[in-house]
């Protein structure tokens, strides 16, 4: 099996070891390259582990930190990801941090998708440290099941894509399994019985398109660590 899973007995043990071992691999990243990078997810999920991260002693003003995927929202939309990292995320010993944004100004996310592209190439390749939440329908990042793009978004060479999902009210900017598979770590953070069962389900099978979540689970180098409380 592709992974590794570390459980806990609650969300604030599982959120502090994260946040922990996060950042001791970007001051490695720091130390030896001058420079690090952080994807991280939105939702309810990471909210405890961004003031976890907050308050980690680091070098901030060299960490580069962006959304595994946005969407197609204003920054002061409750919905925006990149609102939450600013807010919840990059302040206290973060606040130095570089935030870099998903969301252009164009009305459309296909305008913007060269621009979002161009940002998250200048942060540079290989990212250092990738942790990814996982929807009860198997989705990551926004690689969603009922994505039209889906299939092209997995096999694209682009850091960036677009997805329409029908399930969702908004057009959505998504890093893709180039971007995201070839981290130097990669984390899937989840909490819940729900969320148990869901990756149990995805684990013991194949097909990526059912569930997207799989392209993390298998297409990959380094083993996935799954951090998991009830």
């Amino acid at each position: 099996m592709a992974h590794d899973w570390i459980a806990f007995d609650d969300r604030d043990a599982l959120a502090q070891s994260l946040a922990d071992t996060v950042a001791d691999i970007l001051r490695n990243a720091i130390e030896t390259r001058q420079r690090a990078s952080l994807v991280v997810s939105g939702g309810r999920t990471p909210v405890r582990l961004f003031g976890k991260l907050a308050a980690q002693p680091l070098d901030w003003s060299r960490v580069h930190v962006l959304p595994a995927d946005e969407r197609w929202v204003d920054e002061s939309e409750p919905a925006s990801n990149v609102g939450l990292i600013r807010r919840e995320l990059a302040r206290d010993e973060a606040a130095n941090a570089h935030v870099i944004s998903l969301k252009t100004g164009h009305s459309l996310p296909e305008s913007g998708q060269m621009v979002s592209e161009a940002r998250v190439a200048e942060v540079g390749f290989p990212l250092d440290v990738v942790v990814l939440g996982m929807g009860t329908d198997g989705h990551t990042a926004s690689l969603f099941p009922d994505a039209p793009e889906l299939h092209g978004v997995l096999d694209s060479e682009h850091a960036c894509e677009v997805v329409r999902p029908p399930s969702q009210p908004t057009a959505r900017m998504t890093l893709t399994p180039v971007a995201l598979n070839n981290a130097r770590h990669q984390f899937l953070h989840i909490e819940g019985e729900d969320k148990r069962e869901t990756f149990e389900q995805a684990a013991a099978g194949r097909d990526i398109q059912e569930m997207p979540v799989r392209s993390v689970i298998y297409e990959r180098g380094p083993r996935l660590q799954v951090y998991w409380a009830p």
